[in-house]
């Protein structure tokens, strides 16, 4: 009898200790937390912010980094000498410059020379090395480029987001918001409400819903300048965009794991509206968030508008993306604001009178 062994023992031992320590890290951590918004006790709405800034690498990508290291190992694609390549505006380039370095693996982050000094600082600090490019259009050609060039493996994030991460359950973000809302007055949220920047978030929350058989309704905050929100309308899914100025939402072409029938409703948010919300969640919860998480709570009043016009009770999640330190040269600086032709002060005082003093 003649047979042909694919995979040497040395190097599936080296995937079976990877796995083990990535799934470690998720063991280290207890979940993240599920703040409560305080919004007055007569509205009948209860708003909670669930903390993903509060994971290793400091944003909501830690899941999805996780994710797809675990789905590259298990598929056969990442070894004990492959470099990572990654296409990214920036947190998801830190959290798998953790996992790179976790594993012993070098990783290039290829991402738009716009891309934030402070993330840029993150990634060298996890060990990974940075490759920017002036056409944000150009990274994934670029990172498919560089991963041949190295035989290496380009993760693809925007790819394999959403089948990456198990929206059975399995621990995933979806499970962990109903299980940490069991005890609350609404344990069944009336909405979640998220951004998309790889579609896998949304994702993966939409098919949870449905699978558990909940009436939870998905909204998707969309940044101006996003392909996601026109496509969501037209169904057109070869919608372009100029692209988002909120680092890590929004994109210029809808993205493959984009699934729009999951979603109840899309809301687009203006930049200068995400950033007043993102220095208003400040003031009011004294969590310093990011613009991404701005973005999510600007729609998030939107929807309690609604629900307090219709007379309805119940309770709504978001999520804090990422803190704010990563923007303090950027959305945190007036000056940057200015020269960008920013004017947060209309939107910063609508979202001021929303809540009563």
């Amino acid at each position: 009898m003649e047979y042909v062994e694919r995979h040497d023992s040395g190097a599936r031992h080296w995937v079976a200790e990877a796995i083990r320590t990535v799934e470690a890290d998720a063991n280290r951590s207890s979940d993240t937390h599920l703040h409560v918004f305080p919004l007055p006790p007569g509205w009948g709405v209860n708003l909670y912010l669930k903390d993903e800034s509060v994971h290793p690498t400091g944003s909501l990508k830690h899941r999805l980094a996780r994710s797809l290291f675990l789905y590259g190992l298990a598929t056969g694609w990442i070894g004990p000498r492959t470099t990572i390549v990654e296409a990214s505006s920036g947190s998801t380039a830190v959290s798998e410059a953790y996992f790179a370095r976790l594993l012993g693996l070098p990783f290039i982050a290829v991402m738009p020379a716009t891309t934030s000094p402070e993330k840029i600082a993150l990634i060298e600090f996890h060990g990974g090395k940075c490759h920017l490019v002036d056409d944000p259009g150009a990274i994934y050609a670029e990172s498919r480029r560089l991963a041949a060039e190295t035989g290496g493996h380009f993760m693809d994030q925007f790819t394999y987001a959403e089948r990456a991460t198990d929206w059975r359950g399995n621990n995933n973000i979806a499970e962990s918001i109903f299980g940490q809302l069991a005890m609350e007055p609404h344990p069944e949220p009336a909405w979640i409400v998220v951004g998309a920047g790889t579609g896998g978030t949304s994702a993966t929350i939409g098919r949870y819903i449905r699978y558990r058989c909940h009436a939870t309704r998905l909204a998707v905050a969309d940044p101006e300048g996003s392909a996601f929100y026109p496509a969501w309308q037209t169904g057109d899914q070869t919608t372009t965009a100029t692209g988002s100025r909120i680092e890590g939402i929004g994109r210029p072409r809808v993205e493959p794991s984009f699934q729009p029938d999951v979603i109840d409703r899309m809301i687009r948010v203006p930049d200068a509206r995400s950033i007043a919300a993102m220095r208003w969640a400040a003031e009011v919860t004294g969590r310093p968030v990011g613009a991404s998480t701005g973005t999510n709570l600007a729609a998030c009043v939107d929807l309690i508008k609604e629900m307090r016009q219709a007379g309805e009770r119940g309770s709504m999640v978001t999520l804090i993306c990422d803190g704010a330190e990563r923007y303090a040269g950027t959305y945190g600086d007036d000056g940057w604001l200015a020269a960008q032709g920013i004017d947060i002060a209309p939107h910063l005082a609508e979202l001021r009178a929303f809540l009563p003093r």
